[in-house]
């Protein structure tokens, strides 16, 4: 039983996508587990600093490109980190079955996060 409050303002949507991300450690890719206009969750066993400041980039089919949102770690536990984004993305991103963001099914190999 999960005991943790959820203090969300919007509520998350599974994912499974790519994403490419700076902190101060460097530049790192991973996946992100679930996404809501106020932040994402980071797969990932790295340990990044729950307040460092973050900028994520992934690919928005809706959009044919990529994001790049600045946002802070607010949450870390062995399994990944939470993201809370400084500006809210548009809650449109969003299929209407709730499935999540329209992005790249694989974009594991995704022009957008060569560079």
């Amino acid at each position: 039983m999960n005991t943790v409050p959820n203090n969300r303002r919007y509520p998350r949507h599974m994912a499974l996508f790519s994403s490419k991300y700076t902190v101060k450690e460097g530049t790192f890719r991973d996946l992100i587990k679930d996404i809501g206009a106020g932040g994402v969750f980071v797969s990932t066993r790295r340990k990044i600093n729950q307040g460092r400041p973050i900028n994520l980039q992934f690919p928005i089919f809706a959009f044919k490109k990529r994001f790049s949102l600045m946002g802070k770690v607010v949450r870390c536990n062995t399994t990944g980190f939470a993201v809370m984004f400084n500006e809210p993305i548009d809650e449109k991103l969003f299929n209407k079955d709730d499935r999540g963001p329209k992005c790249a099914e694989d974009s594991l190999v995704s022009e957008d996060l060569k560079n």
